[in-house]
């Protein structure tokens, strides 16, 4: 196949990890240490376009309007050169990909991007993947990103000493349970610790990686009971002791990572006022400053503006469940 400006635009939303992804296994492919389940959402989009063209002398990657180089760069090069592998192309490529929602801010960003570009490349190249095959190929350069390929709810197990392939499995399509997850918006700019430099960090450093690793896969079951059985008070204590315990052990680090702000805080107190008052929901904090909380769709209005009113933050984002990534028609 010979590449002359080949292209195509992928959409993808990022995903929210109800049973949080936290560490890496010790045996290459970038394989996650342990299970995790996510909610891909509606509401928060990436759009990227992949251009393949002979003109090119190295791969260009624009993030949000500025050309990026550096680290950013070269895990984009590196999907890019796995798609080159499964055909005869050669050339290099143009990638531009733009969020609508805070970029690199704990806001599952990566997820979305990585999932849209391994869409976007392969269509692009003229591969006829299939979802678990995307799956895969995605997570080889972000773990998260493999559930963003998929709509719904979406579980990626752990990996396993002998795995190369590992995608993930929708085990809930986006109708199956009417919920919301509102955004609470605590910081607009880019974290000041990145998700992968930090869970390095954590694995190698933290006191508490052991139990982490240990205590997980139980939450994982949990969780994954709560959704197939639409139990929201079932699920939301495991929800939030997973995400509790993953920053417990970045904070307990050497030295510690600490993702929260006053702001964040604040809407943790706000959000066990809210259940105590008697509207349900419950919250998740990726490796970053933002809350999320869980609620049911009938009341993501009035969570929204109950976290609204929390000092310090600064905006709320309504999401439900959404569709996988997809080629842009």
């Amino acid at each position: 196949m010979k590449a002359s400006s080949q292209s195509a635009v992928a959409i993808a939303h990022p995903n929210i990890a109800l049973a949080k992804y936290w560490g890496k296994r010790p045996y290459g492919h970038n394989l996650p240490a342990v299970p995790s389940l996510s909610v891909t959402l509606a509401g928060m989009a990436t759009r990227t376009k992949v251009a393949f063209d002979d003109a090119l002398a190295e791969d260009v990657f624009v993030l949000n309007g500025s050309e990026a180089r550096g680290e950013s760069l070269t895990r984009v090069s590196g999907l890019l050169d796995r798609i080159r592998k499964r055909t005869d192309i050669g050339t290099k490529a143009r990638v531009e990909s733009a969020n609508d929602f805070p970029t690199a801010s704990g806001l599952a960003s990566s997820a979305s991007a990585f999932a849209a570009l391994a869409v976007a490349a392969s269509a692009a190249a003229g591969l006829d993947l299939d979802r678990a095959v995307l799956s895969d190929l995605a997570r080889r350069t972000s773990v998260s990103a493999a559930r963003s390929v998929l709509g719904g709810f979406v579980e990626l197990r752990a990996g396993k000493e002998g795995d190369e392939d590992l995608p993930a499995t929708e085990i809930a399509a986006p109708n199956h349970w009417d919920v919301a997850i509102v955004v609470a918006v605590t910081r607009e700019g880019p974290k000041d610790v990145g998700s992968s430099e930090g869970m390095k960090h954590t694995m190698q450093t933290s006191p508490y990686t052991d139990a982490w690793i240990e205590r997980a896969p139980a939450l994982f079951e949990r969780v994954r009971s709560g959704v197939i059985d639409r139990d929201l008070s079932a699920i939301g204590p495991a929800v939030e002791q997973s995400a509790l315990m993953m920053h417990a052990a970045a904070i307990a680090a050497d030295p510690g990572i600490l993702y929260f702000t006053g702001a964040t805080v604040e809407a943790i107190n706000a959000v066990r006022k809210m259940r105590k008052d008697g509207l349900e929901g419950y919250l998740t904090i990726d490796a970053g400053p933002h809350v999320k909380v869980l609620t049911r769709g009938a009341d993501a209005e009035r969570v929204a503006e109950t976290m609204r009113a929390v000092p310090g933050v600064l905006r709320t984002i309504v999401a439900r469940p959404g569709p996988g990534a997809h080629v842009e028609s």
